[in-house]
């Protein structure tokens, strides 16, 4: 009854099958205390880089429409979702900007992050995204867990929204809402140490009681005998004094590798290489190069692969989806080892998987006359324009 009269009034509703940190929070179900919210947690530097990491390495990537026709799949730049990835989204957002904000707020919030296709006549026109403040998801509560969007408490059309957001129904920022505070905690308890720990590298405990001048002798005699730089003289001082010089403790001499553990733990919350996060201890030329290539397999991958799944049934018609999809080019993550790709490209022209001008696309090229022809070229045989093989024979 309540929830009815909520929809009455225009006021979003949630769903116990896939509760918010909002509901959470009224439940008591939240992390410990050290818990942080975003945006201490975006202040601790850790967060902040693995965040930039995933949103930022997405928008680096081309954003292709592909057509299927005949089990080939070719660029369909001329399509109208095609050409608003090229040119800008929307009137203020580029699409570097738009990628890169959409896959940072689905890290951030458990909301996700959404976006709205506005259409005329069924052709997308624009793409505008909604700060998560804005929106809300509400999900079915008989088993299917069908979402229903409302951008400012007005109902939109599913078919019309793109929405991206991490597994369990949980942000990784939430999820790691823990090793994020005691990171920051940690960090807290550096600053203050810093700021107000100094302390002496000995004590000095008189057995006698003693009088603030016999106090000012001793200490005078102190400094002269290790003060200004000074070490291994002799100190002469009265009243029964014993030295004890202070150590540091077991917990202080570990308390850097604490500070580094922390680290790891949110590179595992947010499942990217701790080398990539600049936690460089364990890092060697070999294991950094795998690590590399697991964060685009394991890291990245299933971001892009759930944006573009999202992407396609916003921006597509249903009659469209059988032929159209929307592609990350993943070939330009590997464009760093440039020996490394021209190796493969050689051995690929080479077994004739590809001919020279596909090999050229791949750097950026224009395509050559007589490039089309799929030939070997280290065999005179399988030259463009040679004799069969049979006839050479």
């Amino acid at each position: 009854m309540f929830a009815t009269v909520k929809n009455w009034f225009g006021l979003p509703t949630k769903s116990l099958a896939a509760p918010d940190a909002e509901l959470q929070a009224v439940f008591g179900a939240l992390p410990s205390g050290l818990s942080v919210g975003a945006a201490q947690a975006l202040t601790v530097p850790a967060v902040a880089s693995a965040i930039r990491l995933l949103s930022e390495a997405s928008a680096c990537l081309d954003l292709k429409v592909m057509r299927r026709v005949g089990g080939t799949d070719t660029e369909a730049s001329d399509h109208p979702v095609a050409q608003l990835f090229a040119d800008r989204p929307n009137d203020w957002t580029g699409t570097f900007d738009f990628i890169r904000d959409m896959v940072a707020a689905a890290l951030i919030s458990d909301k996700g992050s959404l976006a709205l296709a506005n259409k005329i006549n069924g052709r997308v026109i624009e793409l505008v995204r909604y700060e998560p403040a804005h929106f809300t998801v509400d999900y079915s509560g008989d088993g299917r867990l069908e979402p229903s969007f409302r951008i400012n408490n007005v109902p939109v059309s599913a078919d019309d929204v793109v929405h991206l957001r991490s597994p369990f129904a949980r942000c990784p920022l939430s999820l790691a809402a823990d090793a994020i505070g005691v990171a920051k905690t940690m960090e807290q308890h550096a600053g203050r140490l810093f700021r107000d720990g100094a302390r002496p590298s000995g004590v000095l405990s008189l057995a006698d009681r003693t009088t603030p001048e016999a106090l000012k002798r001793i200490r005078d005699a102190w400094q002269l005998a290790h003060g200004n730089g000074k070490s291994g003289g002799t100190a002469i001082v009265e009243g029964g004094a014993t030295y004890a010089q202070l150590t540091m403790l077991s917990t202080d001499a570990q308390f850097l590798e604490l500070r580094t553990f922390q680290i790891v733990e949110i590179a595992r919350a947010f499942r990217v290489p701790p080398s990539m996060l600049y936690e460089l201890d364990r890092a060697t030329w070999s294991n950094s190069e795998q690590m590399g290539k697991e964060f685009l397999t394991y890291s990245l991958e299933p971001w892009l692969r759930a944006f573009e799944a999202s992407l396609r049934r916003a921006l597509f018609s249903a009659e469209e989806r059988g032929e159209y999809r929307v592609a990350f080019d993943r070939d330009d993550l590997t464009r760093a080892s440039l020996t490394e790709r021209a190796s493969a490209i050689s051995s690929l022209i080479a077994s004739r998987v590809l001919n020279p001008n596909e090999g050229r696309e791949w750097l950026d090229m224009p395509p050559r006359a007589g490039g089309a022809e799929y030939a070997n070229p280290n065999t005179g045989s399988s030259q463009p324009g040679g004799a069969p093989a049979e006839e050479a024979a």
